[in-house]
């Protein structure tokens, strides 16, 4: 049974949530069920693109994947990154959110900023659109902020975390993804909002955690983060296979009668 976001709220102080990424019909199947929340991130400008940023995608190519995804995943709840300048004000947001809804079937967006954006998640909120935020370290906001720096290192900062926290909270938002900060900053975050928050680089105090699964199955060697743990050493074994697989057709020993109409 697909995740509502009733459910999803509610699993508040009583269980812990999961949510990874997908970009495809085919791995968002072998995670169907598995999982609270499958997210189409545009991560996927780095891990399935081979961009240095996740500045450069647009909403095409992310209700292209989000349709992938979700005829994958057809029981797992599915939210739908909104991409780099599809959120500049209120309007492009109702705009382009209703668009991801309408060509996609996705359950929820998900949106990078704090009290200077809940004016947009409450525009989104108010019309019907189920939003997920996000703080701390947002990946479309590197380059403006001189790079990926961890957040919550000083209590000031921390204060401000949880005044973004609470700013999504209070437009609406029914969860909020939590990146690349200090553990006890976190925990704050956590403690301060009454809707769940999921972590990727948040330590351990979260309601849920979130990985990319191209670093969660190790397919993705250009760097591991620090907060990624590996579950998987997929990028070896699919080297070994395919290694396996012109060893054996340049030997004559594939196809065999084994695979022989």
């Amino acid at each position: 049974m697909i995740r509502t976001i009733t459910s999803i709220k509610n699993a508040k102080n009583s269980e812990k949530l999961v949510m990874i990424t997908a970009y495809d019909a085919l791995f968002a199947s072998l995670f169907d069920e598995k999982v609270d929340m499958i997210l189409v991130g545009d991560s996927l400008n780095n891990s399935f693109n081979g961009q240095k940023d996740t500045v450069s995608i647009d909403l095409s190519m992310m209700i292209y994947h989000t349709k992938a995804v979700l005829r994958g995943a057809k029981n797992t709840l599915t939210i739908t990154d909104m991409p780099f300048g599809s959120y500049l004000d209120e309007k492009s947001a109702l705009k382009n959110a209703s668009k991801i809804y309408q060509q996609t079937g996705a359950h929820a967006v998900k949106l990078e900023g704090g009290k200077e954006r809940a004016h947009i998640i409450k525009a989104l909120t108010n019309n019907s659109i189920a939003v997920i935020g996000h703080i701390g370290l947002m990946p479309q906001f590197a380059r403006s902020e001189g790079g990926f720096k961890i957040r919550g290192k000083e209590d000031e900062d921390i204060k401000r975390l949880i005044d973004d926290a609470r700013a999504v909270e209070d437009a609406g938002a029914f969860c909020i993804v939590v990146e690349g900060l200090k553990e006890e900053a976190g925990k704050a975050i956590t403690e301060a909002v009454n809707i769940p928050t999921i972590g990727i680089g948040a330590g351990r105090y979260m309601d849920g955690q979130v990985l990319v699964w191209s670093d969660m199955l190790g397919f993705f060697e250009e760097f591991k983060p620090k907060f990624v743990k590996r579950y998987l050493n997929g990028a070896d074994l699919v080297k070994k296979a395919v290694e396996q697989y012109a060893s054996d057709v340049k030997n004559g020993k594939f196809p065999d009668d084994e695979f022989i109409y």
